[in-house]
């Protein structure tokens, strides 16, 4: 009998954390055959990235059983493996199942993204419960230490044959109402509010080059309003202000997302999900990290970026830590962005080795089960 994993996510804000745990469920049945129920406290935000799902319905089948994690626990049967996703708190009673199961339980607490030096020290961890239960700690991350990344078998094959196809590139955004500018440097950006948006949006606009700018629905629009002025914007406005031309499009389901990643330039992205996701894309990027209390968001930036410059060049190094820092702590965006464009073809063959040498990793549902095997 294949074995059975539950993933319980707490969708707390930003789609982050439910669309983490909706890409692994997904990949745990499709590449590994596995049972997998996929319980949310919030089936109103799942519906954003699987727009096909009812959100009224307690439970459904969107290729992974999709649950209702709801205030009034109903007993089930545990699963012969439990992830707690990002330390939500599971319910007592199933706690308890959980405990008086005469087969064992592997319960993992998936943590959160990081680049620090501990991740590797911490990853795989036992903590002994009260109650006889052991919950380890999973980490996933950039090295082989750690529990790795997200990515689908065959991800980078389907990226590279998309992006050497141009007509496929322009037909899907076509599909998504975006006409593209022609010879316009090609721009996403999904962020959460950034008072240094504006300073970076007058630089394109008064640069050399055409900008085409891709903004998917979400925080960030209240700063793009603030720079823009003039009617409230909606999905599928556009805007014109020199060279810089803007667009506004409709939350899209993950799908679609990576491929809008994968025809864009560069990418300004989010969170955790999104950054991962730009990295697969194999094109320069901007991470807006999630902004944590006494600055420790700044510690795992910098955590991060001390792996991902390895291998530039000193000029381009020091432009593209000065560029995360200016987006992350309202600094001289603009200036900033100038100056990694006169790196631009160093960065982008930066990005796609950087991709390559992640993916040469084992994924993140792979250890996952490779560390459930060893388990047993």
């Amino acid at each position: 009998m294949r074995a059975t994993w539950d993933i319980f996510c707490s969708v707390v804000d930003n789609y982050g954390d439910i669309g983490v745990t909706w890409r692994l469920a997904r990949q745990l049945v499709a590449e590994h055959g596995l049972a997998v129920r996929l319980w949310v406290d919030d089936p109103a935000a799942f519906v954003h990235l699987c727009p096909q799902a009812d959100s009224r319905l307690l439970r459904q089948q969107q290729g992974v059983e999709v649950c209702a994690w709801a205030a009034d626990w109903h007993a089930v049967e545990p699963a012969d493996v439990v992830i707690e996703a990002f330390a939500c708190e599971l319910p007592a009673v199933y706690i308890a199942a959980m405990a008086g199961r005469e087969q064992k339980v592997l319960w993992l607490n998936l943590e959160y993204l990081s680049a620090e030096d501990w991740v590797e020290g911490c990853h795989g961890l036992p903590s002994m419960q009260s109650n006889g239960l052991s919950k380890f700690f999973f980490f996933p991350g950039f090295t082989s230490g750690s529990g790795g990344l997200l990515r689908e078998r065959g991800l980078l094959t389907q990226r590279r044959a998309f992006q050497a196809d141009e007509g496929a590139r322009e037909d899907f955004l076509r599909r998504l109402g975006v006409e593209p500018v022609a010879g316009a440097l090609l721009i996403s950006l999904f962020a959460y509010e950034n008072a240094a948006l504006g300073r970076w949006l007058q630089v394109l606009a008064a640069g050399p080059q055409r900008v085409q700018l891709l903004v998917p629905e979400g925080r960030i629009l209240s700063s793009l309003q603030d720079w823009l002025g003039g009617p409230a914007l909606q999905v599928g406005d556009t805007r014109q202000r020199g060279q810089l031309h803007i667009q506004v499009l409709p939350f899209i389901p993950q799908d679609q997302y990576d491929r809008l990643l994968w025809s864009c330039d560069f990418n300004a992205v989010r969170g955790e999900d999104s950054f991962i996701r730009a990295q697969w894309a194999g094109r320069p990027l901007l991470w807006h990290i999630y902004e944590q209390a006494d600055h420790a968001h700044l510690e795992k930036l910098d955590a991060f970026l001390a792996f991902y410059k390895e291998g530039l060049s000193a000029d381009a190094q020091v432009a593209l830590v000065a560029l995360w820092h200016a987006w992350n702590s309202n600094g001289p965006i603009g200036e900033c962005w100038t100056q990694l464009l006169k790196s631009w073809p160093e960065q982008t063959t930066h990005a796609e080795d950087w991709c390559l040498e992640r993916a040469s990793q084992a994924d993140l549902a792979e250890a996952l089960v490779q560390f459930y095997l060893n388990w047993l």
